[in-house]
């Protein structure tokens, strides 16, 4: 009898250090970067990248969100690109929250340049077209196959290719028809990024949680890029392109993580 009260207590360890790791504020990773053809006289810029907020009980209510926004608002980001998968269907979530609850929280930013919102699977999933007007009651911007120029940027936004809605020829039309300055991505799969014409100065990403349960000597649990690890977590040099893929902020099926912490990059773009 003992030895189950022991395993018993092992699991409920377990399951609470997972669970305290999904809940922990987000760790956030600094990188530099230097851009060709920056414009004359403008100056570095800020950009905060985060995706896979998932928005949903228990492990993510709109009040944790918020909270992490008036965190990361002391950051001074210049211009704050949010990587899809805003909401959240965990086969054990304990409450789903209505598309204004999920959006809400995010009309808390300050950055000047304001933010750029590109779309996940999940929110396909939901109801795309009700996360979309809860991200305008706040000025937020959604780009799916768009472009749009943000002071010294040009940002293509690529919608969800998990679930079959990029289009990136589209994309680079856009950006194309726009002045001629510094380009970025912001979409929520890296998996794009092989389909990329030609380099951009950054690929913004996510979708892939950095694994979300990594174990020791094995790895990640599961896989959810059709490239595996190439695109698996962090800063990536993939043939010359530079590549940011968060770790997001929620989580997704379980509200655990194991060796994948919440993570936000703060990236600065200079001459």
């Amino acid at each position: 009898m003992r030895w189950v009260l022991a395993l018993l207590l092992l699991v409920l360890a377990l399951l609470g250090k997972g669970y305290w790791n999904a809940t922990r504020d987000p760790i956030v990773h600094r990188a530099t970067l230097t851009v060709k053809n920056w414009p004359d006289g403008a100056p570095p810029l800020k950009v905060l990248l985060l995706s896979d907020t998932h928005v949903a009980g228990p492990d993510m209510p709109p009040e944790r969100l918020a909270r992490i926004v008036a965190k990361l608002n002391r950051l001074k980001p210049d211009l704050v690109l949010i990587a899809g998968d805003l909401i959240s269907e965990k086969r054990l979530s304990t409450r789903i929250y209505t598309p204004d609850q999920v959006t809400a929280p995010l009309h808390g930013f300050k950055a000047r340049l304001g933010t750029v919102v590109a779309l996940g699977n999940h929110d396909h999933w939901f109801d795309p077209k009700a996360i979309e007007a809860g991200l305008r009651k706040g000025g937020i911007r959604v780009l799916k196959n768009e472009a749009i120029e943000r002071g010294p940027l040009v940002i293509g936004g690529v919608d969800d290719d998990f679930s079959g809605h990029d289009d990136v020829p589209a994309t680079f039309a856009a950006m194309d028809a726009l002045p001629t300055k510094p380009r970025v991505l912001v979409t929520h799969s890296p998996d794009i990024v092989p389909d990329v014409p030609s380099p951009v100065a950054a690929v913004f990403a996510g979708h892939t949680h950095c694994g979300q349960i990594v174990l020791p000597l094995y790895g990640p649990v599961t896989y959810v890029s059709r490239y595996r690890d190439r695109f698996g977590c962090g800063a990536i040099n993939d043939k010359g392109q530079p590549v940011f893929v968060g770790a997001g902020l929620g989580t997704s099926v379980l509200p655990l993580r194991y060796g994948a912490h919440p993570d936000v990059w703060l990236v600065t773009l200079k001459p």
